[in-house]
């Protein structure tokens, strides 16, 4: 009778659309970076992001990254790390190990803002709200760049220089999978998007060939969109975050 009993219950949650117990994956593929012009394979397949972006609510509902901590320090006139990938809402900080001032900014998609002059020992931090590549400098050293690649999904991978990607505790579903990397054109990484399912018999995403120019670099202007050795305009005002 007991048996019976917990027969019915489960039926009777199943049926009342209660929780159900979804299969979760590890998605493994494999990065390699090809010189556009020749074709050949590059040596070094690093800092290519995976993401996977869930096309229903089912896959959806995940748990976000517990990420703290986020930083991107300037130091010897760097950005450490270069490449910095987070989910949307987070909190990221940027501490000045510089024994000058630095004054970082963007204008590019995914967050603009501009933290102004300050000083060594100094901290000041911006929340990442919206999904999209955020390519930042300083407006005082133009040698200064680095890329945070803000994502709407816990499911992502940063490739090392083997290229190999990790990604834990996919949910069985379907999803559209992007790539990305600062030396590839746009059109060559839109050609990559695609839908793909997830499930435990597949959950390999191969190998994904990305042409790649080691040579582009992305060209900026100061903060007020003119270049570095222009005079700053007198009185210009410039939103903070």
């Amino acid at each position: 009778m007991r048996l019976l009993a917990y027969s019915i219950l489960v039926c009777l949650v199943i049926l009342s659309g209660g929780p159900v117990v979804r299969t979760q994956v590890s998605v493994t593929g494999l990065i390699e970076l090809l010189d556009q012009k020749t074709g050949k394979r590059l040596p070094d397949a690093s800092e290519v992001v995976v993401w996977l972006t869930p096309l229903s609510s089912d896959e959806g509902k995940v748990a976000a990254r517990q990420e703290q901590g986020l930083r991107l320090v300037q130091r010897h006139k760097t950005f450490e790390p270069h490449l910095l990938v987070v989910q949307r809402g987070s909190l990221v900080q940027f501490p000045n190990d510089d024994p000058f001032f630095h004054n970082v900014f963007s204008l590019f998609e995914g967050k603009r803002f501009d933290l102004g002059l300050y000083e060594a020992g100094s901290t000041r931090s911006v929340l990442f709200d919206k999904p999209g590549i955020c390519y930042l400098f300083c407006n005082i050293h133009p040698e200064m760049s680095a890329v945070i690649v803000v994502l709407a999904t816990p499911y992502y991978a940063v490739t090392g220089r083997g290229g190999q990607v990790s990604i834990s505790n996919v949910v069985e579903g379907r999803y559209e999978l992007q790539v990305w990397n600062e030396r590839s054109l746009p059109k060559n990484l839109d050609d990559l998007s695609r839908e793909v399912s997830i499930s435990e018999a597949a959950h390999s995403l191969g190998t994904i060939s990305l042409p790649t120019n080691p040579n582009l670099a992305t060209t900026h202007k100061n903060k007020y969109g003119r270049d570095y050795d222009s005079a700053t305009p007198p009185n210009s005002l410039y939103a903070q975050p």
